[in-house]
């Protein structure tokens, strides 16, 4: 298979993937249902659906500052501008090819500044893990909360944790056994990847030498909270579901994060998904529908707009960078 054929097929599955649930939806749905939600969208209060965006524009501000305490360490120290751009740039890639933002994001800031690609994007792995930490706590959070829903739902399902974490532990030792014959191998290709896995830790080591930990630590908090919160204000847009608990929400956020991953920025599987975990808690299917619908539509409306905006300014904002 030829790379354009390759390109072609990471773009086609997600967005066929995304389309494949849209029309899930719309089989298993009656008329008169899908009247429903489209009703209640309309007739959301569009207040907290605005509140909602300012809260996901001020994550974006926040994670773009976060990222240049990790640049730092590094002797890289772009302008906020360009590590916010090269951001947002990455979420619209995201859109498009899931997990392609992140190289997209690497690659723009060392196409501007003097960093190498594999330490920029180094920070950026660093920046996941974290990220990874805090959706961790969140569910154990969530579990506390909720534990007799979510043990109930997951035994229901067959789900078995323990081959869960045995799988886990297996890929860690998979990638460690890895790690140690390509260090020690001496092929050209491989001592090539070396040296970017190399680079790549360097990159990740950044996390240690910060200097601003307690304003690293904040961003990376009210990141989180942002996330959080922008599901708790849009419950209110939607009567059926403005009386859902803390406990409820955070459910309902850790299924969306996931989701989002499966197709294009999360298309027709987000809405399916928040609409499925409400139903556990007696939400009819049409509000959990609508309520997704309009949170996905909000926050990739803002990667949209301010991904496209990043194209136009990025270079303007740069020019006598590239003129030189």
């Amino acid at each position: 298979m030829n790379k354009q054929a390759s390109k072609g097929l990471k773009i086609a599955i997600p967005l066929l993937l995304g389309l494949v649930f849209i029309w899930y939806s719309v089989s298993t749905s009656s008329e008169e249902e899908l009247k429903t939600v489209w009703q209640k969208i309309k007739n959301a209060n569009f207040y907290w659906i605005g509140l909602s965006i300012i809260m996901g524009i001020a994550a974006h501000i926040s994670r773009a500052i976060r990222w240049k305490y990790l640049l730092a360490p590094l002797g890289c120290k772009p302008a906020l501008y360009n590590s916010f751009f090269a951001l947002m740039l990455g979420y619209l890639s995201n859109l498009g090819i899931p997990r392609s933002g992140e190289l997209l994001r690497a690659a723009t800031l060392s196409s501007y500044h003097e960093i190498n690609f594999d330490k920029s994007f180094g920070t950026i792995v660093s920046e996941r893990l974290i990220d990874m930490f805090c959706l961790l706590l969140i569910i154990g959070l969530a579990m506390i909360l909720q534990a007799p829903v979510i043990i109930d739902f997951f035994t229901s399902k067959d789900i078995d944790f323990l081959s869960s974490i045995g799988l886990l532990i297996l890929g860690i030792g998979v990638v460690f056994a890895a790690s140690k014959l390509l260090k020690n191998s001496s092929h050209k290709w491989v001592q090539k990847i070396s040296k970017f896995l190399a680079g790549l830790i360097h990159g990740m080591k950044s996390i240690t030498q910060i200097k601003n930990k307690k304003k690293f630590l904040f961003h990376t908090f009210f990141i989180w909270a942002m996330y959080v919160g922008i599901f708790w204000v849009t419950k209110y847009s939607i009567e059926e579901t403005s009386q859902l608990n803390f406990g409820v929400i955070l459910v309902a956020f850790i299924v969306g994060s996931f989701s989002i991953s499966v197709t294009s920025g999360g298309l027709g599987v987000y809405p399916v998904a928040i609409a499925a975990v409400l139903s556990i808690y007696d939400v009819d299917k049409q509000s959990g529908e609508a309520l997704g619908w309009i949170l996905w539509a909000a926050q990739t409306l803002i990667m949209l707009v301010l991904g496209l905006i990043s194209v136009i300014l990025l270079p303007l904002f740069n020019r006598k960078q590239i003129f030189n």
